[in-house]
């Protein structure tokens, strides 16, 4: 699981996985470049690196803004000389309602986070891989995106949609050694799940830290042979 020296780009790495994501790249001797959208959580980030944190940097970057995530990935390449891995871990959550009761606010915020940014960030990444003849991406989709979520149909749908995107995306890239892989968490013990759903119990769920362990497995040569899989890590739940 060597990712030592390797430059890996955590969109959405302040988040509650993206933040382990990144963790656990840093321990293992990578340097890493997030996207955040509140300093105060990219801070408390550079803050947890602590030793590492000279190996850690960030944008505050709108990743569904495609010229704003050129220019940060040319930026990258330009500053590391390479770019060899992507983990998109950006993503939201709108449910409850049914779907005639839903409005298409909700269905643009659904599609633009879990789906239009995964399209913005591969299609910005993929050409420095490309050039490099190697290179690593994981998705992040959802147990939703297999379908029956009454009251969350679009949140299953973006992240039907990009489950899909990912697996295309690993066949058109395979004769440039670009491994592509999605993972397919169901609940996992973030703050925030556990005041959704405060009377569950939290000891089922898995913890960002041991999900973060599959990417970095995904992301190493021990899963080269590891191609356009979903990977389900759900745990106990």
């Amino acid at each position: 699981m060597n990712v030592s020296n390797r430059v890996a780009f955590v969109a959405g790495g302040t988040g509650g996985l993206g933040r382990a994501v990144c963790l656990e790249f840093l321990q293992a001797g990578a340097r890493v470049v997030v996207t955040y959208r509140r300093m105060s959580e990219y801070e408390s980030l550079v803050a947890e690196a602590g030793g590492a944190q000279s190996r850690l940097s960030g944008a505050n970057v709108d990743v569904t803004d495609e010229a704003a995530v050129s220019q940060l990935v040319q930026n990258i390449v330009a500053e590391q000389s390479r770019l060899d891995i992507l983990v998109n871990t950006v993503g939201g959550y709108a449910g409850g309602r049914s779907l005639w009761e839903t409005d298409a606010k909700t269905y643009d915020q659904m599609m633009n986070l879990n789906f239009k940014a995964g399209y913005v960030l591969a299609r910005a990444v993929i050409p420095a891989m490309m050039r490099q003849s190697r290179g690593w991406i994981v998705n992040v989709a959802s147990k939703a995106a297999f379908g029956r979520s009454p009251g969350a149909a679009l949140y299953s749908a973006s992240k039907a949609a990009s489950l899909m995107l990912f697996d295309s995306l690993a066949e058109e890239v395979k004769s440039y050694a670009i491994n592509i892989n999605t993972i397919v968490p169901s609940i996992f013990d973030t703050l925030a799940n556990r005041q959704a759903m405060s009377s569950a119990d939290f000891a089922k769920w898995p913890k960002p830290a041991e999900i973060a362990r599959v990417v970095r497995f995904l992301c190493s040569e021990d899963a080269s042979v590891i191609r356009g899989a979903a990977i389900p890590v759900y745990g106990r739940t």
